[in-house]
């Protein structure tokens, strides 16, 4: 079933079982894949909508380090029950382990050695990974790796 049918059919479903927080976050992804899609003119694909979410799970994290320094734990535990329930969606996330292995045979790939190299190395590894890690957590594995 596409992305966009699944999404409808637990809107519906959230909706019943009145699971407030599960609505609003699915009803934020679709205003968001609807909006684009008004924005472009185009019918966006599986891929596409994984996109959004990845994007919107980064943002949910970048939220929860501001509201740490606000002491606003309410909405920590918020942003993360609404990061849980993006994740169910994403691709399976990798592993710190499997994020070094793609890393490892990305810097023999383009023979990367120092910071100077990090564009190119991303450039490789970044396809690879797309919606299943944070761009922010392969930045400081490839940190370890480059002088």
């Amino acid at each position: 079933m596409p992305l966009k049918e699944t999404l409808a059919e637990d809107l519906k479903e959230s909706m019943k079982s009145k699971d407030k927080v599960k609505k609003n976050v699915i009803t934020m992804v679709r205003a968001a894949i609807k909006q684009r899609e008004v924005d472009e003119r185009i019918e966006l694909s599986d891929a596409e909508i994984i996109d959004i979410m990845a994007k919107q799970v980064k943002q949910k994290k970048d939220s929860i380090e501001e509201f740490q320094k606000g002491n606003r734990l309410d909405l920590v535990d918020l942003t993360n029950e609404e990061i849980k329930i993006l994740l169910n969606y994403l691709p399976p996330q990798l592993s710190e382990e499997e994020l070094e292995q793609i890393v490892k045979d990305a810097i023999e790939e383009t023979q990367a050695q120092t910071k100077k190299d990090l564009g190119k190395l991303m450039a490789v590894i970044m396809p690879k990974v797309k919606g299943k890690a944070d761009g922010k957590q392969i930045n400081q594995i490839v940190a370890r790796y480059l002088q």
